[in-house]
C-alpha cells in the first residue's frame, strides 16, 4: 500500500486554528455591527430597471450617484454592462404593515422620479418590482433557523443510526464549524445574507457531510481489517484511502463553481461565492476536524476505563484488561488460524499466565524443575 499521512499528527494544531478563525468570525460580527442581511431578513422594496442603452448612456456610478438621495439604498448591475439593467433595493424601517404599504408606494414615486430628472422618463423602465413586509421577514428568520437546526438533527440521527453516536455527533460538529465558519466570512467581509446564502449553507452541509461519511465508512471496514491496529493508524490509513476521492470531487466542484461566480451576476454570483467558501471549508473540516474528534473522544473513554480499571484491580488492573482484549481477539479469531506471537519481558508474561489461569500452570512447572533438580543430586552421590 502507499505511503500512510499522518493527518492525526497536526490535529491540535489545526483544530486550533479552526477555533481562532472561528472566534476571529464572532468578533468580526460584532464589531461590524451583524450580518449584512439582505431584503429577504429586512422589510423593504426591490426594484428591476432599465435605462434605454439608445437614448442615453447611464454607468453605474452615475445611477448611484442619482439614487443618493435614498437612505438604505444599494444598487447592482445585472447582465452585461451595455444592457444598463440595475436591481434596487431600499431597507424600510421598522413600522407596522399598514405603514410599510404607504412606504412602498412613497418609495417607487421616488426612484422613478430620480431616475427621470438624471436620464429623462422615457429612457426609464420598471421591469419588476418587489416589497417584502416586516411580519414575513421575521417569519422567514424563524423558518430559517428552524431548518437548519432540523437538518442537523436529522444528519445526528442518520449518522447515529449507520455508524455510532461517537462518529454522528463528530459529524454534526464538523458541520455546525462548517457553518460557523461561513457566518463568520459573511460578517467580516460584510457580503449580502439573503435566501441564497441560506440555499448555499444547507448544500455545503450536504456536500460535507457526504465527505465525511465517505471516510467514516472506510475507517469503519478498516476497524475489520486492521484489528491489531491502533485507532490512529486506521483513521490515518483511511483518510490516505480516501484522499484522491476527496481532493478530485472537490477540484471538480470548485471549477463548476468558479465558472459560476465568474460568468453570474447578482444572486447567482453571490451564491456561487458562498459555495467557493463551503467546499474549501467542508474539505478541509472533513480531513483534518471530524476524524481527529472521533481519535479525541475514544482516546478520552480509553484512558477513563484505565483509570476505571486500575482503581477496581490496582495495578494488575492494565494486565488484566489486555488478557480480556487477547481472549476477545482470539474468540474472533477464525479457527486454526496462529496466535500471534508477542514479545514480552518476564515479569509481564508471568504475570498475564497468572491472570488468565489463575497461577496454576506456573506452580506445576516449578514443582516439576524441583524434582528433577532433586533427581540430578541423588545420581551424582
Amino acid at each position: 500500500m502507499k505511503r500512510v499521512i499522518q493527518f492525526t499528527r497536526v490535529r491540535w494544531i489545526m483544530i486550533s486554528l479552526s477555533v481562532l478563525l472561528i472566534i476571529g468570525g464572532l468578533a468580526g460580527y460584532f464589531v461590524r455591527g451583524g450580518f449584512n442581511l439582505g431584503i429577504d431578513y429586512t422589510a423593504g422594496l426591490t426594484q428591476q430597471i432599465q435605462i434605454d442603452p439608445q437614448g442615453v448612456t447611464a454607468p453605474i456610478e452615475e445611477v448611484r450617484t442619482a439614487l443618493s438621495a435614498i437612505d438604505k439604498m444599494d444598487l447592482q448591475s445585472v447582465g452585461p454592462a451595455a444592457d444598463q439593467e440595475f436591481i434596487v433595493k431600499v431597507i424600510a424601517p421598522k413600522a407596522e404593515d399598514s405603514e410599510a404599504k404607504s412606504f412602498q408606494s412613497r418609495q417607487e414615486a421616488q426612484i422613478i422620479e430620480l431616475l427621470a430628472d438624471a436620464f429623462g422618463r422615457e429612457n426609464v423602465e420598471i421591469k419588476q418590482s418587489d416589497f417584502v413586509g416586516p411580519r414575513y421577514s421575521q417569519n422567514l428568520v424563524g423558518q430559517t433557523i428552524s431548518i437548519v437546526l432540523v437538518a442537523l438533527t436529522l444528519i445526528l440521527l442518520y449518522t447515529a443510526f449507520r455508524f455510532h453516536f461517537i462518529f454522528a455527533t463528530a459529524a454534526v460538529i464538523c458541520l455546525i464549524h462548517d457553518v460557523l465558519f461561513m457566518a463568520g466570512v459573511l460578517a467580516v467581509f460584510r457580503l449580502e445574507f439573503t435566501t441564497t446564502t441560506v440555499a448555499a449553507m444547507m448544500t455545503i452541509i450536504g456536500y460535507s457531510l457526504n465527505d465525511t461519511i465517505v471516510i467514516f465508512d472506510r475507517v469503519r471496514e478498516n476497524r475489520a481489517l486492521m484489528r491489531d491496529s491502533s485507532l490512529q493508524v486506521i483513521i490515518n490509513t483511511s483518510i490516505t484511502q480516501s484522499l484522491s476521492r476527496t481532493l478530485l470531487t472537490s477540484l471538480t466542484t470548485l471549477m463548476a463553481v468558479l465558472a459560476i461566480y465568474i460568468f453570474g451576476t447578482g444572486s447567482i454570483k453571490s451564491f456561487a461565492l458562498n459555495l467557493i467558501i463551503g467546499v474549501v471549508v467542508g474539505t478541509y473540516s472533513t480531513v483534518f476536524i471530524a476524524s481527529p474528534i472521533v481519535l479525541g473522544w475514544q482516546n478520552a473513554i480509553d484512558r477513563r476505563r484505565r483509570a476505571k480499571d486500575s482503581q477496581k484491580y490496582g495495578s494488575r488492573g492494565a494486565v488484566v484488561q489486555a488478557v480480556a482484549q487477547e481472549k476477545e481477539r482470539a474468540g474472533s479469531r477464525p479457527a486454526g488460524a496462529a496466535a500471534p506471537v508477542q514479545k514480552a519481558s518476564g515479569a509481564a508474561s508471568s504475570q498475564a499466565a497468572a491472570a488468565g489461569s489463575g497461577g496454576g500452570k506456573i506452580q506445576i512447572t516449578r514443582v516439576q524443575q524441583s524434582k528433577k533438580k532433586k533427581k540430578k543430586k541423588k545420581k551424582r552421590h
